[in-house]
């Protein structure tokens, strides 16, 4: 049986003075932020503690690279899987001509899209950061929507040398948009849950828009010798398709840094 409460000392649950219960407050509440893989939220990551720093420099573990990947790594790399998969289907196209390659070429850039959006939805829902997260991140983003889709419309057609020259600015200039944001992330005006404020430049997922012209070019036949707008100057060193403009206009649209584009 409990023995009575001493009235000299106060019950567990009474009430506490206002300064210290804003303290309890504070040691009670969870460093988890809530979150949800269908939540629109993104809130901002805790840094990698000294834990893991330790074990991805110190040379005491084995395989300590493939023992820090987080789960958010491993989906960020299936992002890599896809993209890698489009190109190889590409190149199956060119070797058979059979249109359901192409297709598939289009699929896997689509479900590489979902990855790279479910890669920080599982980080955030975790509360985990990882070091290497921010540059697989980018590197999976240039095979996914920077080489597969000029892969892509190097198969259905756009394959003479200026066309090619094309499809080459828009991979660099790629290429040079995700160094400038891996770069500059640190810097760029913060709100107040500390996610950027906006884009400078396009970013690189937006080439899902070409992918989609594409798409629907495979699906109408308008591939190879049928691609819209024709071909400029038959025969000449300088001939070109004027489509694959638009892969320049892209280009140019991802590497202006005068173009801000707000985050939502």
């Amino acid at each position: 049986m409990a023995s009575p409460q001493d009235p000299s000392k106060p019950n567990d649950t009474s009430v506490i003075s206002d300064g210290e219960g804003e303290s309890f407050a504070a040691s009670r509440t969870p460093s988890r932020r809530a979150s949800s893989i269908f939540s629109l939220e993104n809130p901002p990551l805790e840094p990698p503690n000294e834990s893991d720093i330790e074990k991805f420099t110190s040379d005491e573990y084995h395989f300590n690279m493939i023992r820090n990947l987080h789960l958010a790594d491993l989906i960020t790399m299936m992002n890599g899987f896809c993209g890698f998969y489009s190109i190889v289907s590409c190149l199956r196209f060119t070797l058979t001509k059979k249109p359901h390659y192409v297709q598939r070429a289009h699929f896997f850039i689509l479900l590489g899209m979902f990855f790279d959006f479910f890669d920080g939805k599982v980080a955030r829902l975790r509360n985990r950061s990882s070091l290497m997260g921010q540059e697989l991140d980018s590197l999976a983003d240039l095979v996914s929507f920077g080489v597969a889709p000029a892969s892509i419309a190097f198969a259905i057609g756009f394959q003479s040398t200026l066309d090619v020259l094309v499809l080459s600015f828009f991979v660099l200039c790629g290429l040079t948009r995700l160094a400038r944001f891996n770069v500059t992330v640190a810097q760029l005006p913060k709100d107040t849950s500390g996610k950027s404020k906006y884009f400078e430049g396009l970013p690189i997922p937006t080439s899902l828009a070409l992918v989609g012209t594409m798409a629907y070019f495979v699906n109408r036949g308008l591939i190879l010798d049928n691609l819209p707008l024709g071909l400029y100057a038959r025969g000449e060193w300088y001939e070109i398709h004027p489509a694959v403009l638009a892969f320049g206009i892209q280009g140019c649209g991802m590497i202006s840094k005068s173009l801000k584009i707000l985050k939502f």
